[in-house]
């Protein structure tokens, strides 16, 4: 099993998770074109993709989504009420009807031999997810948009090998930057997204001996940077309570304009 984080950011989302056998993506925020360049730096082609698994209907998820299904035939699973804006949303019906696949929270939806169980989200959108994927007693977990987490998130993501986890914003960058007040209450809120501090006490809540890797992404371009995330989780890891250091564990930091290196579990 590995994955890789093909965007990451408040621009553009979209990682790449995959065996022999199996290739999945959750969700695609970015162009088909780069998605599939990407996928072809990994040996992988786009046709081969088993399914898109989309966290929620917003444009950083879902940009190259269209495109991506309509040129190649892929299922795109995702909550009902995602999957009816997104439709909403493809004004010529360009994509097959044929290729919507429908999930609920907390019910697993086998895919190759992969089991992913998506669980529900604190966002701002329709009915949103996020996805935990196992192949056999290996798991990741992709974990972003989320305004607060709760003893039911942490349940979810307890015994992973990796994860992929939202590192926002720094909270002094957004409450004296340039976004207007409305947007700054928007994603300091309960449906809006993690802090890079929210990130490390969730990051602490998770942490054990067999975490294999973890990759902070979704940073905002405007409120934060990748120094400043990666310095505040491992500080609040550090300074925990919980019997471990950052040093633990290889965390680094995922890229809006790169790839990932491919991490294997």
């Amino acid at each position: 099993m590995r994955f890789v984080s093909i965007a990451s950011g408040s621009s553009g989302n979209c990682t790449y998770i995959g065996s022999g056998d199996t290739h999945i993506l959750v969700d695609a925020g970015i162009s088909c074109k780069r998605i599939a360049d990407s996928l072809h730096s990994l040996d992988v082609k786009p046709e081969e993709l088993n399914g898109i698994f989309i966290t929620h209907e917003h444009s950083d998820h879902i940009q190259g989504l269209r495109v991506l299904a309509k040129k190649y035939g892929i299922g795109i699973y995702g909550t009902q009420q995602t999957l009816d804006r997104i439709r909403s949303f493809d004004k010529k019906h360009e994509i097959d009807e044929g290729l919507y696949c429908p999930v609920q929270p907390d019910v697993p939806v086998k895919t190759g031999d992969f089991l992913v169980n998506p669980f529900s989200s604190s966002h701002d959108a329709a009915n949103p997810v996020v996805y935990r994927i196992h192949q056999g007693k290996r798991s990741v977990a992709v974990v972003t948009d989320l305004g607060v987490y709760s003893q039911y998130t942490v349940n979810h993501l307890l015994g992973l090998d990796a994860i992929l986890l939202e590192a926002n914003h720094d909270l002094k960058m957004l409450e004296t930057g340039p976004y207007p007040y409305y947007l700054k209450r928007r994603i300091m809120g309960n449906y809006g997204h993690l802090s890079n501090e929210s990130s490390g006490r969730l990051l602490n809540e998770v942490l054990h001996d067999g975490m294999k890797h973890v990759v902070l992404g979704h940073l905002s371009k405007e409120n934060n940077y990748e120094a400043l995330a990666y310095e505040t989780v491992c500080l609040e890891v550090t300074m925990s309570e919980k019997p471990y250091t950052a040093s633990d564990f290889p965390i680094t930091v995922a890229r809006r304009d790169t790839m990932s290196d491919i991490i294997y579990l």
